[in-house]
């Protein structure tokens, strides 16, 4: 259900009767998108149109659709816009020098040099309708105030199209903080008309592209991967027409995706060379599932928030399960060190994954504080970052050249990874697969972090404060209560020295240096045989290691603005994972007892993160949760009282039962994709 309102164009030289048609067809495409109602503020001046504007915005609870009375597009550009799939604000553009927008990872900002053109249709979000009509009103009155006859340089009708009220709104939201996201024509054709020479023309450009075949490639993503773009993307199309023919939705053709990498998981295990070629078929034909869901959902535009976490959730849940499977086949085989590189692979891909989400997330909020200037821009000026950003961005525009596809090769994504792993399995074995992961992942990490970080440096601005933290962190009734009442230093240095602490606990444990320390054999040799923790300096070691980490809850109430902060949670993720591997290296804990606490664990958090991405309801958010700081004290007492083993696999009860259960209440009330 979404209101529209079809704003009135100044200046044309359309005929009355040309002019009544198009509107009409524009109603009935605005229809066609999902507008019950179509409110007209043509016959007003500018002014006049904002303060319309304005009064639809204050009284609506729904989405709002404005189209200029002059655009000539294919009707699903007006759908797309509609039917934007995390539920945010996006408008119509074209990219062409000379526009005074540019796109931001896909956000439109204001730029003196910009790439990008506003072609006047925009979507408004409901959360958004406030800064709609503030920013209308707001620029009703400033036209009432403004020159009835500017000229512009390049000719009467840019001059006429910037006076547009459509356009003077637009202006006035990004200079409000409102980012809206850019929704770009591609192979689709949309204009803006002022004669009836301008309208025939543009009618006829429409008209010559199939439309059908047209959505179908647009529903491919436009800059992908590279093992995505040349060895699925080629023939993927096919298959999303055929999922549509057969009536299936996005969540059914994740859920197939899903058994695809649950039989490649269970042909690693076997660990035959058939099964392990029969496993890498299986593998990539599972991942072609995976993209084709997504391009599904934008073929129908069927989308919905849970649809959206459910993929992200189950994309994580498939590569973690191979990962599972691979370690298994390896120790079947007799090789060691599998279930070690397995672990390290899930830790090491997770961490990632948290500081992918974060630094998303803060580019974003740079974006939309840089449209009202209150943050510095990454581009300008000096310094390290700035020059990497402005280097970033010249390869990021340089699509389709060596640089640009070896930036994207180089951290590591999802298809240059289950490639990878199909290949490595089907002509080696299963530790050579996942080595393989690891050092490319340990590759990856320090590109990706290390730029990052630098980048965000010059950006000046933070995130993490700008959402519960507490529950990003993943905080729990200890921190909570007892040790935020400290006020205490930094809170990317404690979770960082956290993280250290366990990681040298882990070291140490696995090059023998923890004195009296149980036999760490059985990681390495496939033995799996249970041992009970020794007393003396491994329980010390264990206990000091719990209280470094806990430090990170002291800072858990201070402001987490800088620059950095956005690492916490990924350092929280790191200190607690890293915590879990000591205590089993210390209690000899059976590796897959170990790995199965860290995939629930993994899950757990993974599901705060992609609730916060696709929008979806939360309503566990409520529930209780023991938290990182709670597992932590948990592990470590199991570990003293040598019942080690036992606690991680209650743990992982816990952990997982909470996590589904919690999950399973939101989807029923939360409704499907």
């Amino acid at each position: 259900m979404t209101l529209a309102v079809l704003c009135g164009s100044t200046g044309n030289d359309l005929g009355p009767g040309a002019a009544r048609r198009l509107a009409d067809e524009l109603t009935a495409a605005l229809a066609a998108a999902g507008s019950t109602t179509v409110v007209p503020v043509d016959g007003l001046d500018v002014a006049g149109q904002l303060r319309e504007i304005a009064r639809v915005a204050a009284g609506a609870d729904e989405p709002l659709l404005l189209c200029a009375d002059n655009l000539v597009a294919h009707p699903s550009l007006l759908r797309t816009l509609a039917t934007e799939p995390a539920g945010r604000s996006t408008a119509l553009v074209v990219a062409e020098d000379g526009g005074d927008l540019r796109e931001e990872r896909g956000r439109l900002v204001f730029a003196a040099d910009g790439t990008t053109r506003f072609l006047g249709a925009i979507s408004i979000a409901a959360a958004d309708l406030p800064t709609l009509a503030a920013a209308a009103a707001q620029a009703a009155d400033q036209a009432v105030h403004s020159s009835p006859t500017a000229t512009s340089a390049e000719g009467p009708a840019t001059a006429t199209a910037q006076r547009d009220a459509i356009d003077v709104l637009l202006r006035a939201l990004l200079e409000a903080g409102l980012v809206p996201i850019a929704t770009r024509v591609r192979l689709l054709h949309a204009e803006r008309v002022h004669t009836e020479a301008e309208l025939v023309t543009a009618r006829a450009a429409v008209a010559a592209v199939d439309e059908d075949s047209a959505l179908l490639r647009l529903a491919v993503k436009e800059k992908d991967d590279f093992f995505t773009t040349y060895a699925v993307s080629t023939w993927s199309p096919i298959v999303t027409k055929l999922c549509a023919r057969l009536g299936l939705n996005p969540s059914g053709v994740t859920a197939v995706s899903v058994a695809f990498a649950v039989a490649a998981a269970l042909a690693f295990w076997e660990g035959s060379r058939p099964a392990l070629i029969a496993g890498a078929v299986l593998l990539y034909l599972g991942f072609v599932l995976d993209c084709v869901d997504g391009q599904l959902a934008r073929y129908t535009r069927t989308f919905g928030a849970f649809g959206g976490w459910l993929d992200t959730m189950a994309d994580r849940a498939k590569e973690y399960a191979v990962y599972a499977g691979l370690a298994a086949g390896a120790e079947r085989a007799g090789l060691p060190y599998a279930w070690p590189l397995a672990i390290t692979a899930i830790v090491l891909q997770t961490v990632r994954h948290m500081t992918d989400t974060w630094y998303g997330a803060l580019h974003d909020e740079a974006a939309a504080r840089q449209s009202v200037g209150t943050a510095g821009n990454s581009d300008a000026g000096g310094g390290v970052g700035a020059r990497l950003s402005r280097a970033s961005n010249r390869v990021q525009a340089d699509t389709g050249s060596a640089a640009y596809w070896l930036k994207r090769i180089v951290v590591f994504p999802i298809g240059e990874r289950w490639a990878l792993i199909a290949v490595l399995a089907a002509v080696s074995n299963g530790r050579v697969a996942l080595a393989a992961v690891v050092g490319w992942g340990l590759l990856a990490a320090a590109y990706t972090l290390g730029l990052r970080s630098l980048r965000s440096l010059s950006m000046r601005v933070g995130v993490l404060d700008t959402v519960d933290t507490s529950r990003h962190r993943d905080d729990g009734l200890l921190v909570r209560t007892v040790l935020s009442a400290v006020k205490a230093g930094a809170p990317l240095i404690t979770a960082v020295i956290a993280a250290l602490a366990a990681l040298g606990l882990v070291i140490g444990s696995l090059t023998g240096a923890v004195p009296d320390g149980s036999d760490v054999g059985m990681w390495v040799s496939g033995d799996l045989r249970v041992q009970q923790i020794r007393a003396g300096d491994a329980s010390i070691w264990l206990i000091v290691a719990a209280l470094l980490v806990l430090g990170a809850g002291l800072a858990a109430r201070a402001r987490h603005g800088g620059p950095l902060d956005w690492l916490v949670p990924a350092g929280l993720r790191a200190a607690e994972y890293l915590m879990i591997v000591a205590v089993a290296l210390t209690c000899a804990v059976p590796p897959p007892v170990v790995y199965l606490l860290l995939f629930v664990v993994a899950l757990d958090h993974y599901d705060l993160t992609a609730r916060m991405e696709k929008g979806a309801p939360d309503a566990a958010a409520a529930r209780a949760r023991l938290g990182w700081d709670g597992r932590v004290v948990v592990l470590v007492l199991s570990a003293l009282g040598g019942v080690a083993t036992v606690a991680e696999l209650l743990l992982a009860v816990v952990v997982g039962g909470s996590f589904l259960a919690g999950a399973v209440r939101d989807w029923r009330s939360g409704g499907k994709r």
